[in-house]
């Protein structure tokens, strides 16, 4: 019988010392038992679901997303649906999926994880604009100014900071005018808010790893929502200060709510951004849940410490 076949999606981008890297994965599968991994790098022209597609085709029993929030998204795109695990290594500014999975920073505990750890079944978002046939989300999409600090926010920053660099670049955007958004939840009627920013997520981050949605769970099924409509500084720091408490008082400047779709239109144009991708401005984002679309592979320790679901 022969060895598992185990794939790696790396985006040499967000993985330093891709070289490196390489002779560890190799060592790592040899070192399981597995055999010589496939490794596959991400280019312009694909992000990633191409190459995990290839990996699927090869008959991959794992497939490993070595790089940020963009590449996992990638990968999970190709995987949905599949009885194919996704591992994560943890190579972005923000890792906001792996954060929300307990899935371990470091590489060496990243790969143990993907060989030797349990799976999960999550959710994902299918978000969707009028101009494209949409894409896959497995953390969060925004409308407004938290994609305008995803935009602003430099990548050669981002490769040397991490995700103190969304820091730096939101202080060039929070100062900005509130525009007029009507988010309908579960076909309901719409509600009308003046606002900065409407994000859903599967998880509770915002690019930047800033915690404001402290009910949202990767696996439940329920997709939470929060409009941010602070007003100035002291707006902005009331809202941080609740979010880093993981407060669930709402009022007027932070409201949250849940549901299983959420369609977002602006009166105007704005920034939108999916997983950290920025997507082109518009003024509509439509997102709905996918339950227990995607297999994760996680240490056996988070299924019980998070209450995640297993496979």
């Amino acid at each position: 019988m022969s060895a598992p076949l185990a794939a790696f999606i790396v985006n040499e981008t967000r993985a330093r010392e891709a070289a490196g890297l390489r002779a560890r994965f190799t060592a790592a599968a040899a070192a399981c038992g597995w055999g010589p991994p496939l490794i596959l790098v991400t280019t312009r022209q694909d992000s990633g679901t191409g190459a995990a597609g290839q990996a699927l085709e090869a008959g991959a029993s794992v497939v490993f997303a070595v790089g940020g929030d963009g590449t996992v998204r990638a990968c999970a795109q190709a995987l949905a649906g599949s009885e194919v695990p996704l591992a994560i290594v943890p190579a972005g500014s923000a890792n906001l999926t792996a954060r929300a999975l307990g899935v371990p920073r470091a590489p060496d505990a990243a790969l143990a994880t993907g060989f030797r750890g349990a799976d999960c079944q999550v959710d994902l978002a299918c978000v969707r604009w009028p101009e494209s046939d949409g894409m896959i989300c497995t953390a969060m999409a925004g409308i407004g100014v938290d994609a305008a600090v995803v935009g602003a926010t430099s990548e050669r920053l981002k490769r040397r900071a991490g995700w103190p660099a969304y820091a730096v670049a939101s202080a060039g955007q929070l100062a900005g005018a509130p525009a007029e958004f009507a988010i309908r939840l579960d076909g309901g009627l719409p509600t009308v808010r003046r606002a900065r920013s409407v994000v859903v997520g599967n998880t509770g981050r915002l690019p930047g790893g800033f915690p404001i949605l402290p009910d949202a769970r990767p696996d439940d099924g329920i997709l939470d929502v929060g409009i941010l409509a602070p007003a100035g500084l002291a707006g902005w720091i009331s809202v941080g200060y609740r979010a880093v408490l993981g407060s669930r008082r709402d009022d007027g400047q932070l409201e949250r709510h849940r549901a299983r779709t959420v369609e977002i239109r602006a009166a105007a144009p704005q920034p939108r951004q999916v997983d950290g991708e920025i997507i082109a401005a518009g003024s509509a984002l439509s997102v709905s849940v996918l339950p227990g679309a995607l297999r994760v592979r996680i240490p056996a320790r988070s299924l019980e410490r998070r209450g995640l679901r297993p496979a």
